[in-house]
């Protein structure tokens, strides 16, 4: 006499992702360097293989701070280059180098058209050596996307591709989708993940650390220097009194 089939629990069954939790990374990850955004990402650190998509106002500002923790230890762990394709500025070497990203690990592409730049994105993260891919791609559309997802598959590549907020309420493969607010605050909104939604911003850093402490003890200056004047004007107040 046949029996039926025990249920199955769902917590039983590892790779079953339950639409309330926050998605268990089957893949590989790489920590973020911001505890705050590991903290609210599947695995807890940007997923390799797969397309994430960075939705900012204007193109460039912060993009550094937001992925520079993590390609310094990528970079430093692997011997390949991190390509640029059509940065909208140069970075800062030394600031850069500073923070552990070695300037000559960055390969810069300055393609001559939008066609240009998919091909040149394509064709680096089909690259054994290449670590990383960061392409500035104001015009992609959701086919240029999957093209590049499927590409970054392949070779288990960081693969980051920019756009305008123009681009927030296009369709997009992108495992993992950020719009960047900037200000005094990187206020980081989580757009897409494989986990229930995310109500309020992650707050990040707008400045890296050393930087932070020396425009702090600049402002802690300032403002000893502009009491110790306030004081001598105090005091010649009351000596004319």
């Amino acid at each position: 006499m046949l029996r039926a089939p025990s249920p199955i629990s769902p917590e039983n069954l590892p790779h079953v992702w339950r639409a309330p939790e926050l998605a268990r990374a089957v893949d590989r990850v790489l920590a973020t360097g911001h505890a705050a955004l590991d903290a609210q990402l599947p695995g807890g650190g940007w997923p390799c293989g797969t397309l994430v998509e960075v939705l900012q106002a204007s193109p460039g500002r912060h993009a550094w701070q937001l992925l520079l923790p993590a390609l310094a230890r990528a970079t430093q762990a692997e011997g390949g280059p991190v390509v640029l394709v059509d940065p909208p500025h140069l970075p800062f070497g030394p600031a850069l180098a500073a923070q552990g990203l070695a300037t000559e690990r960055l390969l810069k592409v300055q393609a001559r058209n939008a066609q240009a730049a998919l091909w040149a994105s394509e064709q680096a993260l089909r690259c054994a050596d290449v670590v990383a891919l960061l392409a500035w791609l104001p015009r992609c559309r959701a086919a240029d996307l999957r093209r590049l997802h499927l590409a970054a598959a392949q070779q288990g590549k960081l693969l980051f591709v920019f756009r305008t907020l123009a681009a927030r309420d296009e369709s997009s493969p992108a495992r993992v989708r950020l719009e960047v607010e900037e200000g005094e605050e990187l206020r980081v909104h989580l757009l897409k993940r494989r986990g229930p939604p995310l109500a309020s911003a992650i707050e990040l850093p707008a400045q890296p650390a050393r930087l932070q402490q020396l425009l702090a003890s600049r402002k802690r200056g300032r403002t000893a220097t502009t009491n110790r004047d306030r004081s001598h004007v105090l005091d010649r107040t009351v000596a004319i009194a």
